[in-house]
């Protein structure tokens, strides 16, 4: 970050020649901080975006990773932000030598999600975020959507176990669907878990294929097929295994639900 920039912007606002709102907008994309020469930290993204940057731990050295981490860290102190740091993709073997050089760093194993947590692990935007999967099987990438949404603020309820093979599972189960208001619905096989679910709410219904099955399921795309030709309207596909993305969409959709439930109480 330029701090000359920062002055001259913070004079200017002081000044009455910049408005607040004005300047929030140039703050939003104001800069990054370089990691040696591997990595540049958008410090900003939650002001953007909402959520802050997450760390993809796939392909990075543990060195990489905790570099990275101390300096999103040490930023969260300097602006006293309740933020996690998050690393996704985290096999077992890596986390065990990060946390040898990060003690108070947190592991979600079935996820394979590590972070730094916030103080207040309490949910902090309304709305329910509800987390159903076809099979055991599918619980490393439901998870994940689970872990990320709580580390984020939101409230989630899980139910796992229920796909179309024994739909009575399922049926038995439609007060737990009917109390959600976003459904992330993950699902290997032949993924028709998500067109049942979608034919039955009224909520937004994310869909999460896994590359859980045979060999003709293709590592996922028959399940990602079957969710991009549901018959049930509204469904929103993620890509496979992606239960990180599914989370980031299920918040955004409860927060902008809150903005616009705002504006109609302040009207």
């Amino acid at each position: 970050m330029d701090r000359s920039k920062l002055q001259n912007l913070l004079e200017s606002v002081a000044s009455g020649e910049t408005t607040i709102n004005s300047a929030l907008d140039k703050l939003k994309n104001f800069g990054f901080e370089e990691v040696e020469d591997f990595a540049k930290i958008d410090h900003h993204r939650s002001l953007r975006n909402g959520f802050p940057e997450v760390i993809w731990g796939a392909g990075k050295t543990p060195e990489q990773i905790v570099k990275i981490i101390e300096v999103m860290a040490r930023k969260n102190r300097e602006l006293d932000r309740d933020l996690p740091v998050m690393a996704t993709s985290i096999e077992p073997e890596v986390f065990t030598q990060l946390q040898a050089q990060i003690p108070e760093l947190k592991y979600y194993r079935m996820a394979r999600i590590c972070a730094l947590v916030p103080q207040n692990m309490e949910p902090k935007y309304p709305g329910a975020i509800a987390v159903i999967t076809a099979g055991t099987s599918d619980l490393p990438v439901a998870e994940e959507a689970a872990i990320t949404a709580e580390l984020l603020g939101f409230k989630v309820n899980r139910l796992w176990d229920v796909g179309v093979a024994g739909i009575h599972r399922l049926l038995q189960n439609l007060h737990f669907i009917a109390q959600a208001d976003v459904l992330i619905v993950v699902a290997g096989m032949e993924g028709a878990l998500p067109s049942v679910v979608g034919g039955l709410v009224d909520c937004p219904v994310i869909a999460v294929p896994t590359s859980v099955g045979y060999g003709a399921s293709f590592n996922g795309i028959a399940a990602l097929l079957t969710m991009l030709n549901s018959c049930a309207s509204g469904i929103g596909v993620m890509n496979i295994d992606n239960g990180f993305g599914a989370a980031i969409l299920a918040g955004r959709i409860l927060r902008t639900a809150g903005k616009l439930n705002n504006n109609i109480l302040d009207d």
